[in-house]
């Protein structure tokens, strides 16, 4: 009887249909990450190139390149690839690299903390500088502000990073001297912290090493800004539109016909009503800058996950590419999730529904 009435509190509890919510938003992100693990397998087999030749050598005789093919099981069909594979992602194992001679998991996991540590530090700083500015630039039109957005923006999204990257190094490290040299996360003056998150700031505070944290901070400043210069294009775009057409809602207009002070009309709800379609831009361009930052860690020597993935291409290492784009699919699946509960804290009307 105890039973069946905790089974009755735990049933009526508020938090129940948002866990439902949840198990119902994960069982159906399961087709979608099927999807792409069929899909990242027959995309790689059709990549140009044999890694059988590659791995053989430029002088290995078609024997030695049929014994190297035989060793890395492309000499069977590919429906019995298939299924092999599949058998190794359900036990855990998503193949060894061929380019590191390491497990593929082994590489992601030692790799894939550096493209987050860089992407949400760029992110974290074009917030801090896009939301503020699109706010200006929308209670301000035609301003030397809002122009100012309009400039901003169209930089951001004119310039390739790798120009950018390039420009900033030749300025604050070439000319002034001010920057450290562009060669990966730390300084080679500098050991690694002992690895507990992988993110190097993190790390480096929880030993208390002061000094190697400010030198992992001295080589994330220049390809942070590099990749802000580009999200804060979109972010800004975004924070102005919507704070636009907030700004001309009836509400609002009721609002300051009530007496309320600006700030509580500008924050208190014109913003939080333009956030909805910031925070889905913010998931898009955090989704779009981890997959495509390539070209910053190519710039600054950053051993992240995007320069892994191009390595692998370019030597058709089909362990480390599916492994890449799994990776990948899995990310943006907890990343919409993370949205949704988002959508739900700033706007509770939106509810959580498992419908």
């Amino acid at each position: 009887m105890c039973a069946l009435w905790r089974r009755v509190k735990v049933l009526s509890s508020p938090a129940y249909p948002r866990l439902r919510a949840i198990a119902l938003r994960v069982a159906q992100s399961i087709p979608v990450v099927i999807g792409v693990v069929l899909i990242s397998f027959l995309l790689t087999r059709a990549l140009p190139g044999d890694p059988a030749a590659y791995f053989a050598g430029a002088a290995a005789d078609e024997a030695s390149i049929a014994e190297v093919r035989t060793a890395l099981g492309l000499d069977k069909p590919l429906i019995q690839q298939f299924f092999i594979y599949v058998g190794d992602l359900l036990r855990g194992d998503l193949g060894q690299s061929l380019l590191s001679g390491q497990a593929v998991a082994q590489d992601l996991a030692k790799r894939l903390p550096a493209s987050l540590e860089l992407t949400l530090t760029a992110l974290v700083l074009s917030c801090a500088i896009a939301i503020p500015l699109g706010i200006l630039a929308a209670t301000r039109p035609g301003s030397w502000v809002d122009h100012l957005c309009r400039l901003v923006v169209t930089a951001g999204v004119s310039l390739p990073t790798f120009f950018t990257g390039i420009v900033l190094i030749y300025v604050f490290y070439y000319l002034l001297g001010i920057a450290p040299s562009p060669l990966g996360r730390l300084d080679f003056i500098y050991l690694d912290p002992d690895h507990v998150t992988g993110f190097y700031l993190i790390d480096a505070a929880l030993m208390g090493d002061w000094e190697t944290w400010r030198g992992a901070a001295k080589q994330l400043v220049m390809p942070a800004i590099t990749l802000a210069l580009f999200t804060l294009a979109p972010i800004a775009r975004m924070t102005r539109a919507s704070m636009l057409t907030a700004l001309s809602s009836d509400f609002i207009r009721t609002a300051r016909a009530a007496g309320l002070s600006n700030g509580k009309v500008l924050y208190g709800y014109a913003f939080r009503n333009a956030l909805l379609p910031v925070v889905t831009t913010l998931g898009m361009v955090f989704s779009f800058a981890l997959g495509a930052n390539v070209l910053v860690e190519k710039v600054f020597a950053w051993p992240g996950i995007g320069s892994y993935a191009v390595e692998a291409l370019v030597v058709s290492d089909y362990a480390a590419v599916q492994g890449f784009v799994l990776a990948m699919a899995l990310l943006f699946v907890v990343l919409n999730l993370v949205i949704d509960l988002l959508y739900t804290a700033i706007d509770p009307r939106i509810g959580f529904s498992s419908k």
